[in-house]
């Protein structure tokens, strides 16, 4: 089962762009003629800085390292309650829960395209929170395919309400609840950050900090790419879900982080939104990995003296 838990992943982040090329003909002559379709990239090369398995030749290493490490962690650690934070069978997350009562909580939303990836596979951080006296949630949600992103997100504010209110129940501090994301998880981790809480009845700082690794903030070059054969964007979705175009809604303090390895475009992508809340005079940290690819960046995360690890850590009052 692990196997094919982590064939599905690999797939899912490794597609490729015939199946948008069958859809998507004049698109395909465009590329045929050399035409830019985004910046200075061909259709062919957009996809290709969109399809980070091309970019990692050791993608399945990696994949199966977090699944190793994560069962590491488990039989270390014990195995985490597993709570629901919502009606349907996939809203749950996996606690690991701190000693110390009122701790700090950090909120784990993993990658995998928006179509694949399970908590299960992400419980390795657990470790480095738990010793530095915070609980770790690692999030379970529907997929893109299933919910849309809009779903996705709305899935993702309940659970953050739901930990906000529960908080007693979870041992947890509501007033120090940090998040973080890799890649797509990266991507609806900056989402959150733009909620409008007041409609969960929850404070609008009710997220204290951020640590989003390889993300994606403006999803009009993700739109563009092969990545719109399974997600079905429209203009409102595109715009709604671009964290970039909202700075005006962020008030939490966050750490971006990348890797010198990744596809010029997710470097871009970082890059980008870390100059613009910059210059909107929000408060950011930007963090280059320059020896990680994508998936290597998000393997040393659970490392306490990795940089992105370090930087979460001093983020959440690690004792």
């Amino acid at each position: 089962m692990k196997r094919f838990a982590i064939a599905c992943l690999g797939a899912a982040l490794c597609f490729g762009s015939a199946a948008y090329a069958d859809d998507h003909g004049a698109k395909a002559k465009a590329d045929a003629q050399g035409e830019k379709v985004f910046l200075n990239y061909t259709q062919a090369e957009l996809d290709k800085n969109y399809n980070q398995g091309e970019w990692a030749p050791n993608i399945r290493q990696i994949l199966q390292r977090y699944g190793a490490r994560s069962e590491t962690a488990r039989e270390r650690l014990g195995n985490p309650e597993k709570l629901s934070y919502g009606d349907s069978e996939v809203e749950t997350f996996d606690l690991f829960r701190a000693e110390n009562e009122k701790a700090p909580l950090h909120v784990f939303i993993h990658g995998g395209a928006w179509r694949a990836g399970k908590a299960a596979g992400y419980h390795f951080p657990a470790q480095m929170f738990l010793d530095n006296g915070i609980s770790y949630a690692a999030l379970d949600f529907g997929y893109v395919q299933d919910i849309g992103l809009d779903g996705m997100a709305e899935q993702l504010r309940n659970a953050i309400a739901w930990m906000y209110k529960n908080a007693d129940k979870l041992g947890i501090d509501k007033d120090r609840i940090y998040i973080s994301g890799h890649s797509s998880g990266g991507h609806l981790g900056g989402v959150l950050l733009i909620t409008d809480w007041s409609k969960y009845d929850v404070p609008a700082d009710v997220i204290k900090g951020a640590t989003l690794i390889s993300g994606m903030y403006d999803l009009k070059p993700v739109r563009l790419s092969a990545r719109s054969s399974y997600v079905p964007f429209t203009d409102d979705l595109e715009d709604a879900m671009s964290t970039q175009r909202h700075l005006d809604k962020i008030n939490t303090p966050v750490i971006l982080a990348y890797g010198g390895l990744e596809t010029d475009e997710f470097k871009r992508q970082t890059q980008d939104f870390a100059k613009a809340m910059k210059e909107a005079g929000k408060p950011v940290e930007l963090i280059f990995a320059e020896h990680y690819n994508h998936f290597e960046i998000m393997d040393d995360f659970g490392n306490p003296y990795g940089l992105v690890s370090a930087a979460a850590l001093k983020q959440a009052g690690a004792k």
